[in-house]
């Protein structure tokens, strides 16, 4: 059963415009992003959520993933998977979007490594999407199907980038991406699914000790990830990439210090019952914007060449 979309729950609704705002901060730090920038960030937070929804299990086994909306959130983000798709192509055609024929959109789907791993990504989360709308309707599903779907097509495309040509690339790149998506992905489907302060008690604690070891492997892996992409932190000042890699370690040391103090007064009274719902599903909206304005900027350096 979908939840209710109080006035709090709808504040979710500015995670993409926290998110366009990490990519039009990208765009300042290096003075122009590839079109396709906002797309990914759309996409790329789309899956992070599905993520989320499928391993809701996984921090108390009470919860289920709530089938329609996780259908319609794959359905958005197999669409944002197809519009990158396009703007890949009209990339390496080197045309315009609105100008790329059928022809050049089917030659690259086919021919290229870019478009092959972009097409299974679409069929990956069209899948998905499928089998939500079937749990939905007949009342179950697995879960635990939809998270493995959901984890190769969110680390498909980092696995088979740039990183793939660096010793252990791949390694870093699948880590950073999953580890990412279930932090912030695992946030936002507590705020759309947790209704009472019984079940915050229940399922934030779990969510606490998860999100630690999620953001260490997420900073250590993308400094890891940028240092090799720059050959060294002599770019980190001099190239765009650099600056927005800066911008990205410094909003995640933020987050780390939120997470920090939430551990100290949010966590522990949440698990006591003494924090009413309202003020937890408002913390959580708070720091899934900031999340998300990492996110603009993760997605721009993952576009960025």
């Amino acid at each position: 059963m979908t939840p209710p979309a109080t006035p709090r729950r709808r504040g979710l609704w500015l995670l993409p415009v926290a998110g366009l705002l990490g990519v039009g901060v990208a765009w300042l730090l290096s003075r122009g992003t590839p079109a396709e920038a906002p797309i990914r960030m759309l996409a790329d937070g789309l899956g992070a959520t599905v993520l989320g929804l499928a391993a809701l299990p996984r921090i108390n086994e009470r919860l289920r993933p709530p089938w329609r909306l996780l259908a319609a959130v794959a359905g958005g983000w197999c669409a944002a998977e197809f519009a990158l798709l396009v703007f890949e192509a009209a990339e390496v055609v080197d045309v315009p979007v609105g100008a790329l024929g059928l022809d050049a959109f089917g030659d690259f789907v086919s021919d290229t490594s870019g478009g092959q791993v972009g097409v299974a990504v679409l069929a990956a989360t069209a899948l998905i999407a499928c089998y939500g709308a079937v749990a939905f309707r007949s009342g179950g599903g697995s879960p635990d199907l939809v998270l493995v779907f959901a984890a190769v097509a969110l680390a498909l495309r980092p696995i088979t980038g740039h990183m793939s040509q660096q010793a252990f690339g791949s390694v870093l790149a699948a880590a950073h991406a999953l580890a990412a998506g279930l932090w912030f992905g695992l946030l936002v489907a507590l705020a759309l699914v947790l209704r009472g302060r019984g079940e915050w008690a229940a399922a934030l604690p779990r969510y606490s000790a998860l999100a630690g070891p999620l953001i260490a492997v997420v900073a250590l892996t993308g400094v890891l990830n940028g240092l090799i992409r720059l050959g060294g932190i002599g770019g980190l000042v001099d190239t765009g990439y650099g600056r927005i890699m800066l911008a990205k370690t410094a909003v995640l040391l933020a987050l780390a210090g939120l997470g920090w103090w939430w551990r100290r007064s949010w966590v522990p009274r949440a698990a006591d019952h003494r924090v009413p719902a309202a003020d937890s599903l408002r913390r959580a909206l708070t720091e899934t914007l900031v999340m998300a304005l990492a996110f603009g900027l993760a997605a721009t350096l993952g576009v960025t060449a």
